[in-house]
């Protein structure tokens, strides 16, 4: 189409404000950008569309146009949404560099130009495209009239005979038209694709995985949740969707690949609108981060747990408990450009929370939307998750033991498995081992060579007073991983064994969680039940385990004394019949 046919359609709004006699330039394509420099996304022909997110004062119009010129591009239209009137200074560079530049107005939607765009430029079909572009505004919609990316995948499938699917840098499917991917080739896939992306290659990208050919499309999140000028691949590499279609795309006529990267552009769009979505569970996370690093009152911290609860966890009867996840991205600098790349250090926080928003995702469950319960903040070259766990269900109440015990064990709620169940069918707490499994072999393509990912898990808490010591812990976990080889580590609280409490460099706030997560409970216990579950352990590693002697030193029945280890043993998960688990105890109580 030509730039020309975009005036005459007046749905589009558009007002020109320089470059008349460039009207008959051909559009291509179009792109949404708020980048400062988003050469390496363009191929020439597109019509480009900002925000102009990218303007701080006057100095930054000429070097933005001129960028866009040397690509090619065929015209630029601004929104009038964020600052009004377009800036004189655009308008000039406009003219400078012949540049066609168009207003858009505050009441037109990118998206709609979008639209407009892909349906008029995507001619050759084996279906009708426009039943895909008509249908873009389902992208955007919720509830059963929607269907997100489903929608344009599965007219993919009727229409040209495409199968498709949108995945995750780690493989995990976001949207599929029929059968899912099984995860193995979904994280098979993605790692190919890192690979030759990190390569600086256009895509789509050939992949051949058991005797089954694919395409790799790059889905380039370049809106307002995009990398800010974005100059290096591997600084938006871990965070980018990818389009994989069932077919090999080499021998295709250009037409078909102008009508998949429309594709791709819709798609986009989506992951635009998740990331806005993210934006209230982000703040959430960074001013719990906040109050909890500068040491704030925990009923501070406790009130801003009870904003968040609901919305990351909505319906959710009790508190619920609460882990810290911390991840860092690391690269090594270069002298000398790489493909795409550019020398120095590269910011590791930003692509860190973006990973470990995806990572954190129950793999089992499909769809843009299912990350809506993962908050997670940055602070330097860290990203810190604040992930809520629903609360364990009480187990049926006791009745062994003497007459204070039995009481006790009437009103206890503590968690304790149901109907013989083992604790670790109820635990809904995440782990490291099994997070790091989940993601290592397609992050590691990305990574390649010259970058790290680290995670450390903490244990749950169950108030704001325990999360200061789950942040150091998650900390130090992470400072294990670190310390091993590979290119994807991952350690968990449970590695923070008690031969590593007696380092010397271990901190004291890991001292505090270790010591409060085996002790908390029996303190918690003993306050409402006057039940002296502290003093009986105690007496019993005093008595080297010994029931009779214990029982004696402390006036109680031996049946009383098992009742009470029983209990320490239910509300702390240990087995005090393992010199593992008193070692333990022993240190806890020392610390305290």
């Amino acid at each position: 189409m030509r730039l020309r046919a975009l005036l005459e359609t007046e749905a589009l709004g558009l007002r020109l404000l320089g470059g008349e006699d460039e009207l008959d330039r051909t559009v291509r394509g179009v792109m949404t950008t708020d980048l400062r420099d988003p050469s390496r996304y363009l191929s020439g022909g597109e019509l480009v569309l900002t925000g102009l997110a990218w303007r701080r004062d006057a100095s930054d119009s000429e070097p933005f146009v001129r960028i866009l010129a040397g690509a090619g591009v065929a015209g630029l239209a601004a929104g009038e949404a964020e600052l009004g009137d377009i800036p004189a200074d655009l308008v000039e560079a406009c003219l400078q560099h012949r540049l066609p530049l168009f207003a858009v107005h505050e009441t037109v939607a990118f998206a709609t130009i979008t639209e407009h765009v892909v349906r008029q430029v995507s001619g050759e079909r084996a279906g009708d495209l426009a039943a895909v572009v008509d249908r873009h505004r389902r992208l955007m919609t919720s509830g059963p009239a929607g269907g997100g990316p489903e929608v344009v995948l599965d007219l993919l499938t009727s229409d040209l005979d495409l199968r498709a699917w949108v995945l995750s840098p780690t493989g995990r499917q976001i949207a599929g038209a029929g059968a899912p991917l099984p995860g193995a080739l979904g994280a098979a896939l993605a790692g190919r694709h890192l690979a030759a992306t990190r390569t600086g290659r256009r895509g789509p990208h050939r992949a051949a995985v058991a005797g089954t050919t694919y395409s790799l499309f790059p889905i380039r999140n370049t809106g307002r949740g995009a990398v800010p000028a974005a100059r290096d691949v591997r600084e938006s590499v871990l965070s980018d969707w990818l389009l994989a279609v069932e077919a090999d795309a080499s021998d295709w006529p250009a037409a078909r690949l102008d009508l998949l990267q429309g594709v791709t552009q819709l798609i986009a769009v989506e992951r635009d609108r998740r990331d806005a979505a993210r934006t209230v569970r982000r703040r959430l996370a960074q001013e719990v981060l906040e109050l909890v690093q500068a040491g704030a009152a925990p009923a501070e911290i406790a009130a801003r747990l009870r904003v968040a609860a609901p919305v990351l966890l909505p319906g959710l009867g009790a508190a619920p408990q609460w882990q810290v996840v911390v991840a860092r991205v690391e690269w090594t600098a270069t002298d000398t450009p790489g493909p795409g790349g550019v020398p120095g250090d590269i910011a590791g926080g930003p692509a860190a929370q973006a990973l470990l928003e995806e990572i954190l995702v129950d793999p089992a469950v499909s769809g843009p939307d299912s990350a809506d319960r993962i908050a997670v903040a940055h602070t330097g070259e860290e990203a810190i998750a604040l992930v809520p766990l629903p609360a364990v269900p009480a187990p049926l109440p006791d009745t062994v033991g003497g007459p204070t015990d039995t009481a006790a064990g009437t009103a206890d709620t503590a968690a304790a498995p149901e109907s013989g169940e083992p604790p670790a069918a109820q635990d809904p707490a995440l782990h490291a081992d099994a997070l790091l499994a989940a993601v290592r072999e397609p992050l590691s393509a990305g990574l390649a060579d010259d970058g790290r990912l680290t995670l450390g898990v903490s244990a749950a808490v169950h108030s704001a007073e325990g999360l200061r010591g789950a942040l150091e812990e998650a900390r130090h976990a992470r400072r294990v991983a670190a310390a091993r080889p590979g290119r994807v580590c991952a350690a968990g609280h449970h590695e923070l064994a008690s031969h590593v409490l007696l380092l010397p460099f271990v901190p004291d706030d890991v001292r505090r969680a270790f010591t409060a997560r085996l002790l908390d409970p029996l303190r918690d216990y003993d306050r409402r039940h006057r039940a002296e579950l502290i003093e009986t352990l105690e007496a019993f590693l005093d008595c080297d385990g010994s029931w009779t002697r214990c029982a004696a030193r402390l006036h109680l029945h031996v049946n009383t004394l098992r009742y009470r280890v029983g209990r320490i043993e239910q509300l702390t998960g240990r087995d005090l019949s393992r010199l593992e688990d008193k070692l333990d105890f022993f240190l806890a109580l020392r610390m305290s």
